[in-house]
């Protein structure tokens, strides 16, 4: 995958800063400790949090893909694509 071009005012898309703060909440933690995608959407989107949502839940699902994260509901490793309600996202356990 090709890392997206930055905007013109040089700044990272909405979508890299998802995925950045999303790795950088996890590194901040316990090893074995997960986050909310909510987390990565206030620090991204302050007040407007909110409307990160979705695009949050992408970034996650982008860093699946990339054998970064794993998503889970109630501690078990699910799909996001098929999963409905809340979720969590870790670091892959061993």
């Amino acid at each position: 995958m090709s890392e997206e071009p930055m905007r013109p005012d040089g700044s990272a898309s909405t979508d890299a800063r998802l995925r950045e703060t999303i790795g950088t909440l996890l590194d901040s933690r316990e090893p074995t400790s997960s986050i909310c995608p909510s987390d990565a959407a206030r620090a991204v989107g302050g007040d407007d949090w909110r409307g990160l949502m979705d695009a949050a839940r992408a970034a996650a699902q982008e860093l699946v893909e990339r054998g970064e994260v794993e998503i889970t509901q109630h501690g078990e490793v699910v799909d996001l694509a098929t999963v409905r309600g809340p979720i969590r996202i870790r670091r892959p356990r061993d």
